[in-house]
């Protein structure tokens, strides 16, 4: 048999890569991960969810200072201003923390960090910056980045075009922020600029907001971001984008076809998805072709049809979560230690961090009722004590449930804390739970959580609090 360098060789460092690299090396694997950036962690650390959780945190908590809110509760504050530097300070500290702990996992866990692109040169091997590394097992978890779109030109060093990394770093308020795509990505940064004074329109090619959620939850979340302030441009195409020394100018037109309009911003943030990173790996050297979506395709237990080599994450079909490349990096490298390691597809639970945020997890009512018949459950954020005596009435809880057996289908909420809330739904249905089951189960009072309970009752039409 022959010697290789590493058991296990991860091909990039985001949720999925280190996790994957970490687990591999707790089980007794020699183990190396490879990662061009200066830092670990990959988007989600570097330029995605941890950055705009910290401007997300830090702009709701200026726009009530700053909107009255605070002085409803009696808190007065005679003077208040914007220190956009300090803001974005903070945001750059959570970073450098968070990037520098991962580093400090890797040494703690003796895994190797290889600094540079990896690229398949043959079966078992790849290069990393130019020399020969070899390993047993290669696990790719190179994640995504942003999908560019015809005729708009990123450039984020500018600061008029830019993606999803350049939205973070803007240095001053924009005072139009247009932005293209009406998924996750796009009304959370759209909502930190917003709240810091920004007016924000959003072009959305589909006729609504938050694809893929539930039907019902994208109504209603499209109502309480107009409610706050959000401009909609729905069912709208852009066309082009013109940068100048002033903004940029938009052309857009109703995606349907007819007239071109159009629009003046000071800065247009591009976020119509994200696109699997598989460019530059030399996957025609280990006979590895894509699926019609770039995706590299691989078996329940993450191994792809070339031998010894295995992928997850945003490079490999499903939702691109830095949660589900998580628990897929956990379960890859317990299978390749010849234990068993499995992911629920069917409850990965998603958030949207805006206020209030929103969560679903399972099916959307729409996709239960075509698997047959359904009873649902509904309770109003405004009829549960915690929300009503926080000022946070906006919102629902949603259970929808078999209506044979009860079993959980799916669980949908928007709620201040939604993102927190669904992990009881997700490990309520990971057990098979009923509705029922969710229902008998003692909720702490008084917490937003209640709300979960009251529509699990609502599913068989008995809720108390309304």
């Amino acid at each position: 048999m022959a010697d290789f360098d590493y058991d296990v060789l991860v091909i990039g460092a985001g949720p999925g890569g280190y996790v994957a690299a970490i687990r591999a090396a707790q089980l007794g694997l020699k183990t190396a991960c490879a990662e061009s950036r200066n830092t670990l962690g990959g988007t989600c650390l570097n330029v995605g969810c941890i950055p705009s959780k910290a401007l997300l945190h830090a702009s709701e908590l200026y726009e009530e200072a700053a909107g009255g809110a605070l002085a409803k509760l009696g808190v007065k504050i005679d003077k208040m201003s914007l220190d956009l530097d300090t803001m974005q300070g903070q945001r750059k500290d959570a970073v450098k923390g968070l990037t520098g702990g991962v580093e400090f996992l890797f040494k703690k866990n003796k895994v190797d960090w290889l600094k540079g692109l990896a690229s398949f040169i043959g079966p078992n091997t790849v290069d990393v910056a130019g020399k020969s590394v070899t390993a047993k097992n290669i696990i790719i978890a190179t994640g995504s980045s942003v999908t560019p779109l015809p005729g708009v030109e990123v450039d984020n060093q500018k600061g008029l075009i830019v993606d999803s990394t350049g939205a973070l770093e803007l240095d001053k308020v924009p005072d139009h922020l247009v932005v293209i795509g009406g998924g996750v990505i796009g009304l959370e940064l759209g909502s930190v600029w917003r709240r810091l004074g920004s007016k924000v329109t959003v072009v959305e090619f589909l006729d609504q907001i938050l694809p893929g959620m539930d039907g019902e939850v994208r109504k209603e979340a499209n109502k309480i971001f107009k409610k706050q302030g959000f401009e909609y441009k729905l069912g709208t195409k852009v066309t082009g984008a013109e940068a100048h020394k002033k903004g940029v100018t938009l052309t857009v037109e109703p995606a349907a076809g007819g007239a071109s309009e159009t629009i003046e911003a000071d800065v247009v943030l591009v976020s119509i998805g994200r696109r699997p990173n598989t460019d530059g790996l030399g996957l025609d050297k280990i006979g590895l072709e894509l699926n019609a979506r770039g995706q590299i395709e691989t078996d329940h237990d993450f191994a792809t049809k070339a031998p010894g080599v295995w992928a997850i994450g945003d490079v490999i079909p499903g939702p691109m979560l830095a949660h589900k490349a998580e628990d897929e990096g956990i379960a890859v490298a317990e299978n390749i230690a010849g234990l068993t390691g499995i992911v629920n597809h069917d409850v990965i639970p998603s958030v949207v961090y805006t206020k209030p945020e929103i969560a679903g997890v399972g099916l959307t009512e729409e996709a239960a009722k075509e698997r047959g018949a359904i009873k649902v459950g509904k309770f109003p954020m405004l009829a549960n004590s915690r929300a009503k005596t926080n000022h946070e009435p906006d919102g629902f809880v949603k259970v929808i449930a078999d209506a044979e057996t009860d079993k959980v289908l799916g669980v949908w909420v928007i709620a201040t804390v939604a993102g927190t809330m669904i992990a009881q739904a997700a490990q309520a249905m990971e057990f098979g739970a009923s509705s029922e089951d969710i229902a008998y189960t003692c909720h702490a009072h008084p917490t937003h959580s209640e709300a979960i309970k009251e529509a699990a009752m609502a599913v068989t039409g008995k809720p108390i609090h309304m």
